[in-house]
This record gives C-alpha cells, sequence and structure tokens, in this order.
C-alpha cells in the first residue's frame, strides 16, 4: 500500500507541474502586455517550485520579459510571431496552412473547447498555442487530459515551432522547450512529421489563395490581451 501511494503522489505531482508548466507558458507566450509584465514576480515564484528540466527555460523566458522595456517586448514579439511564416504561434497552420482543412481543424478544436466548458474571446482562434496551453492547465483533470491530447495531437507542429524559435535565438524559444519536455519522448512517426513540416513548410491553399502566405483571419498582435 506505501508503494502504491507513493506512485500516486509522484503521478499528481507530475499533474502538477506539467499543469504549472503549460500555464506559464501559455503565460509568456501571449502578448507582453502591462497585465503580463505585472505578474512576473508571481510566475517566477511558481517557476522556483518546477524541476530544473522545465524551471530553466521558463526561467529563461522571465528573465527577458523583467528585463525589457515593454515598447521593446512589444516589438520583439511581432516580429518573433507575426512576422515569420516558419513561427506562426497557430498549430493546425503547420500541419495544413491555409486550406479548407485547416479550417476543419479549427471546428475540432473549438468543439474538444466547449465539451469541456470553456468557452473563446470572440477573436481568439483556438489553435493558438497559448490558448491551447491554458486550455491543457485549466480545469479539472478531464480537461487538462483533454487539452493534452489536443497538444499530442500537434505534437509536430509544437517542435517545429520550438525549433525555429531555438533556430532564430528568440527568447521565447525557453516556453516551447519546457512544453516540449513536458510530453513523452519523440517516435519515429513523430520525427517524420517534424522532419517532413521542416522541409515542406505549411500546405499551400488548394481551392486559390496564395501559397505560404501568412495565417488568414488571424487577430492582430493584442487580440488576445
Amino acid at each position: 500500500m506505501r508503494r502504491l501511494a507513493r506512485r500516486t503522489a509522484a503521478r499528481h505531482a507530475a499533474t502538477r507541474e506539467t499543469a504549472l508548466a503549460h500555464r506559464v507558458a501559455a503565460l509568456v507566450l501571449d502578448y507582453p502586455d502591462d497585465e503580463l509584465l505585472a505578474m512576473l514576480p508571481d510566475l517566477r515564484t511558481a517557476v522556483a517550485t518546477l524541476p530544473p528540466r522545465l524551471r530553466v527555460p521558463l526561467e529563461q523566458v522571465l528573465d527577458h520579459l523583467g528585463a525589457q522595456p515593454p515598447t521593446v517586448l512589444a516589438a520583439q514579439y511581432v516580429e518573433t510571431f507575426d512576422l515569420a511564416r516558419r513561427r506562426a504561434p497557430y498549430l493546425s497552420y503547420y500541419s495544413h496552412g491555409d486550406t479548407r482543412r485547416r479550417g476543419v481543424a479549427l471546428v475540432e478544436y473549438k468543439q474538444a473547447y466547449r465539451a469541456a466548458g470553456f468557452e473563446l474571446e470572440a477573436d481568439e482562434l483556438p489553435d493558438h498555442v497559448a490558448v491551447v496551453l491554458e486550455f491543457a492547465s485549466t480545469g479539472d483533470e478531464a480537461a487538462q487530459e483533454s487539452g493534452l491530447r489536443l497538444l499530442l495531437a500537434h505534437r509536430a507542429s509544437l517542435e517545429l515551432l520550438r525549433l525555429a524559435l531555438l533556430d532564430a535565438g528568440s527568447p521565447w524559444a525557453g516556453a516551447l522547450v519546457a512544453v516540449c519536455a513536458t510530453l513523452p519522448p519523440l517516435d519515429g512517426d513523430d520525427r517524420e512529421a517534424v522532419a517532413r513540416l521542416a522541409a515542406e513548410g505549411p500546405p499551400g491553399e488548394d481551392v486559390g489563395l496564395e501559397p505560404f502566405a501568412p495565417p488568414a483571419s488571424v487577430p492582430d498582435s493584442g487580440a488576445r490581451r
């Protein structure tokens, strides 16, 4: 019984750590407005409770957010996520581009959220990485498991965004490093999917839109504020 209790406690601790890492990553991957910057001391306190593999990369993001003027952060955020196709924060874009298939994927996200009682703001796209991570870290265990399934379903997109941010030397890379560290190791299929997406980029619209255009109907950088 003691062994079972230890395993149960370890599982609950891992779940708490994963949810906390996802929640902090969701916040720092959102637009760096005054509300987020005011939260930095509390986020540092929370992150300090995480194991090094999660704590260190998240602290790197928090350190950057705390060291730069708000105007600089805003410009860096836009340059990082809005102006580079391979660093788009919209997970289904990597696999579907601006095609009709992406529309189907967006509906699937919304259905998962609604089933868990999670409602989006009118100007939010459901596949924004910050939205998915917030969902995966909020609510009861069933909602968190649903969020984890979404992350795993788009694992290749997460890994591709992580690699793109690392390649760019982005201070936001640590958030994706921490998120990917909460997920199971990549298997062969995942590695192949990441390699294929990295080589090909998002597919072009197969009904007439310009190939490889930035995500359509993307709200401006302050839309999630």
